[in-house]
């Protein structure tokens, strides 16, 4: 028996839930949990934001632990070995684009949280693919939100090429935005934080930006003009995305990666005259996950984090709900 935490209803408290998960899979894998970050996806699956939950729901795919059996086919992973998964748990591997390498684009990729259980528990099963080795330098208690808010920055640093000597904005110096500063600082792009808070602003500097630009200030937006070849924007709410295409180089891209539920308002003439690019991306592949995690560890890269015990796991989603977190948090033994 496997032994978590699940919600039975939407926006409910997290009670101590107990499943027998049956036979392990051929192709599959057991981890013994260590760690599990909170990720506000985790939240919007706990309430039904999204309209897909099933319940009794059991959050968490920012997993750390070690890998305690293994199916038997499985050959890339050994008992013992020290993993993570993030939100995807296993793919077709026989489609395009998995075979490509891009399996996180699957059609048929299975959510770690979403027709399964997911790592607020003492154990948790995925396909061997989609289970990461963690590099020895990676602390397990930070390496949690790696898995899920880090790949998500980096990812489109990968798919679209972007140069070390870009210049590049982040909106939002959130879970997100703060792992977005520090890796495209080690990238070697020159960092702006857009950011609405004054307590952020030195924090911004310190974690990799050269300059932060006040996100509710119109005036000195605009002063960005034809600035930026690349602009994240982390946030889930909605801005003015024809004033932050506007501070857009020639050839420059707004990319999401935070998930706004509005539709974006944005004039084609902003996009044609510049030739400019409007884009979004989910999570990494494997490969482009075990990338950034090497990257994270040669240039020490680690989300800023709080931990919590799991029983406490009500105080944790109480904190990250109320926009208290700093940065991320992260569930523990």
């Amino acid at each position: 028996m496997i032994n978590a935490y699940a919600a039975k209803e939407a926006g409910g408290k997290l009670e101590k839930f107990q499943y027998d998960p049956g036979k392990l899979g051929s192709h599959d894998v057991e981890i013994d949990v260590e760690s599990c970050g909170i990720c506000h996806s985790d939240l919007s699956m706990l309430d039904n934001e999204w309209g897909m939950t099933e319940y009794p729901f059991v959050p968490g795919h920012e997993v750390v632990g070690t890998i305690s059996q293994i199916g038997e086919h499985v050959t890339s992973l050994k008992v013992g070995q020290r993993v993570g998964l993030g939100w995807h748990s296993g793919y077709c591997n026989s489609c395009r684009t998995c075979e490509e390498g891009d399996h996180n684009l699957c059609a048929d990729a299975k959510m770690t949280i979403g027709g399964r259980h997911g790592g607020f528990a003492d154990k948790v099963r995925a396909q061997a693919r989609a289970v990461i080795p963690l590099p020895d330098a990676i602390d397990s208690t930070k390496a949690g939100p790696l898995f899920c808010g880090g790949i998500t920055v980096f990812n489109p640093l990968v798919q679209f090429g972007i140069s070390p000597t870009s210049e590049v904005g982040v909106v939002g110096i959130g879970g997100l935005g703060h792992l977005a500063l520090q890796f495209l600082n080690a990238w070697g792009c020159k960092v702006v934080a857009f950011t609405s808070s004054e307590s952020k602003k030195k924090e911004a500097l310190e974690l990799g930006a050269s300059d932060t630009i006040n996100s509710r200030d119109e005036d000195e937006i605009k002063k960005a003009r034809g600035r930026f070849d690349l602009i994240i924007s982390t946030v889930n709410v909605k801005l003015d995305w024809n004033l932050y295409l506007s501070t857009l180089a020639p050839k420059g891209r707004l990319h999401f990666v935070g998930a706004t539920l509005e539709p974006l308002d944005i004039g084609a003439f902003n996009l044609i005259g510049g030739q400019k690019s409007v884009s979004g991306s989910p999570v990494g592949s494997p490969a482009t996950i075990k990338t950034m995690l090497d990257f994270a560890a040669h240039h020490n890269i680690e989300p800023v984090t709080e931990t919590f015990k799991f029983e406490d796991v009500n105080d944790a989603i109480a904190r990250l709900r109320e926009g208290k977190a700093h940065y991320r948090v992260v569930l523990t033994k």
